[in-house]
């Protein structure tokens, strides 16, 4: 049976809002949680981009089931990887055993703001790869002191460690990024439902471990105000992920999406409060070989209308597949 996560979207509220939200996931009854981390919101509509982890430290201390996850982080730009593994350690101890370590190659939207540059996609992927071998040296205790192609690490010692340390997933979308993940994560994390990169992460050696996919949602009762919500909110999410992950600024995304009509965004976000689109909407990540898939409220404003519903109606429904 697949279990179904809730997603705290840092680009849509405020920081203690989103710890309200996940509370209220927990009482629903949701499998999991994950956490965006963002510096930027996609589009100016959206209005947030509040620290990640200083959300996910509150909601590991206010919950108290529900598992915590980031979806995803980026470990080689705006954050050197030491200072993720110590991070990780610490929600890992927080949340009591609870959190997983989601990590990705980045967007040039939240990464270019310390100025660094943004590297080709290959690159990013070297850096990646790179960024686990040192956090899952510093979680294996004891100093780490690394020269690498991408990154120095002098000294390095995490004092504060977890007995078991955070599961490390991977995001993967594509052939190159699927392998990697299936070499070097404990899961894989995609976005998109393709059966494809399951294969390739399960042959690169991701046979029997858990696969996680995100997709995004307007529950609303009023099916137009569903769709003008995710249009405005979310319609940089029909966009392929290769060029999303190249624009720069909320400015960009405007302009990238232009020409997208609410239909556009009505055939690929389910919209309105029919369970039976909601359910088609994840059949097929869980027919391509996912085990796990968050979902995305869209709309900071939405969510308290969302929970009971899907408590009462869609993680029912959603059960059965």
């Amino acid at each position: 049976m697949v279990q179904i996560g809730y997603t705290m979207m840092t680009e849509q509220a405020g920081p203690a809002d989103l710890v309200e939200h996940v509370v209220g996931a927990e009482r629903a009854g949701f499998d999991f949680s994950v956490t965006s981390d963002h510096y930027f919101p996609w589009l100016d509509e959206q209005g947030h981009a509040p620290y990640a982890w200083s959300v996910l430290g509150a909601a590991a201390q206010a919950t108290e089931r529900i598992p915590l996850m980031t979806y995803v982080t980026c470990p080689t730009i705006r954050y050197h990887p030491a200072v993720v593994a110590q991070k990780a350690a610490t929600l890992q101890l927080l949340s009591g055993g609870r959190f997983r370590l989601g990590l990705g190659a980045g967007e040039n939207l939240n990464e270019h703001v310390v100025g660094a540059g943004w590297p080709a996609a290959s690159v990013r992927h070297e850096m990646l790869e790179e960024a686990v071998e040192i956090i899952r040296a510093l979680f294996a205790g004891g100093y780490v002191t690394h020269h690498g192609t991408h990154y120095d690490v002098e000294h390095a010692r995490l004092w504060d460690l977890p007995e078991g340390p955070p599961p490390i997933g991977v995001a993967a979308s594509g052939p190159r990024s699927a392998e990697l993940a299936g070499r070097v994560a404990d899961l894989l994390i995609a976005t998109d439902p393709e059966a494809s990169i399951v294969g390739d992460f399960d042959r690169a050696g991701g046979a029997g471990k858990p696969r996680v996919g995100q997709v995004a949602v307007s529950y609303g009762t009023d099916r137009d105000a569903a769709i003008a919500r995710a249009h405005e909110q979310f319609r940089w999410n029909v966009g392929p992920w290769p060029v999303n992950a190249e624009i720069p600024t909320t400015k960009g995304f405007a302009g990238a999406t232009a020409l997208v009509t609410p239909q556009d965004v009505a055939s690929a976000v389910a919209c309105g409060d029919d369970v039976d689109d909601f359910v088609a909407a994840v059949r097929p990540f869980v027919e391509a070989g996912f085990t796990e898939v968050a979902l995305v409220q869209v709309g900071g404003d939405q969510q308290a209308p969302f929970l009971p519903w899907a408590a009462k109606e869609l993680l029912p429904a959603l059960r059965e597949l």
